[in-house]
């Protein structure tokens, strides 16, 4: 049954992530910084995943000394190492670009999993992954404009935790459960995070909020929307589904917030942004079309 329902859940993933651009201006409008929606969202998130994993298996908290450069790798390298690297990027380039190279991760994942797992770079597969490259470009838009070489690697680094996430995940599937492997990434990398947020102007800026009871309800609710099931069900996926494969039904998430742009600020459709929304459900198509 997981075998059928795995692409489906790394679809409901990446429509989950596609609206994280409601909750970011809405915490931005209090004040919050990028890197301190960032830590806002992951810390919870970890309560929740740690939460999770408490009511559904206690043991799963044990994990073996050999496997915590592996749980540090997802924390720390992936999670927290590409949210900063995106955030950072957004910040000294058009956003668009930032995009683009961000969605450069089913690239690496493709190539990462050929090295690694040795999965096939069969035509079917090399062909999704051009469509939805290009529609992910299409869909930010192609801009080019202010690139420099210090942006171009940090938008790239982007790119690559990103992708890093499917590769160490599939990895550490194969030794824990999912609700194992969500809790130790969160919970390194919200520790992480920390340590770059300044948590005392956070702080302050909670404590400065009109209602401050509903601006925590509304982190919660962040965490949840954003972070807590879109990861879950990504890496339940996992169990099943190639991690270059998983990858680029991943880009459904770009097209997802470019609905929810349309629907919600009122930002227009332009043609260049529907023809790679096409591009990339052709791609989702291409990958899941059972040969008979």
């Amino acid at each position: 049954m997981f075998q059928k329902i795995g692409p489906i859940l790394i679809i409901i993933a990446a429509c989950f992530w596609g609206s994280m651009g409601i909750f970011v201006r809405n915490l931005s409008s209090f004040g919050f910084s990028a890197i301190q929606i960032v830590s806002i969202r992951i810390t919870l998130a970890a309560l929740f995943f740690a939460l999770i994993l408490l009511v559904k298996d206690r043991s799963g908290f044990k994990i073996l000394p050999r496997d915590i450069p592996l749980f540090l790798g997802l924390g720390f390298g992936s999670i927290l190492f590409f949210t900063v690297c995106y955030f950072t990027a957004i910040t000294i380039m058009p956003l668009s670009t930032a995009a683009i190279l961000l969605y450069t991760s089913p690239i690496w994942i493709v190539l990462m999993s050929a090295i690694f797992f040795r999965e096939k770079m069969n035509c079917k597969k090399l062909l999704a992954l051009a469509l939805a490259f290009t529609g992910c470009v299409l869909v930010s838009g192609i801009s080019g404009e202010g690139i420099t070489l210090k942006g171009l690697l940090i938008g790239l680094g982007s790119g690559i935790g990103y992708g890093l996430y499917s590769i160490l995940g599939t990895v550490a599937l194969r030794r824990y459960s999912p609700y194992t492997v969500t809790t130790y990434t969160f919970l390194l990398a919200a520790i992480g995070s920390w340590f770059i947020c300044n948590p005392a102007d956070m702080l302050t800026k909670f404590s400065a909020a009109s209602n401050s009871t509903n601006l925590i309800l509304f982190c919660f609710l962040t965490a949840l929307i954003t972070a807590v099931i879109p990861f879950l069900f990504y890496t339940l996926g996992l169990r099943t589904v190639e991690a270059s494969k998983a990858g680029i039904l991943a880009t459904l998430e770009p097209m997802v917030a470019t609905i929810v742009g349309i629907t919600c600020f009122s930002e227009a459709l332009t043609l260049l942004s529907g023809t790679g929304i096409a591009l990339i459900l052709a791609a989702a198509v291409v990958l899941n079309w059972k040969q008979k």
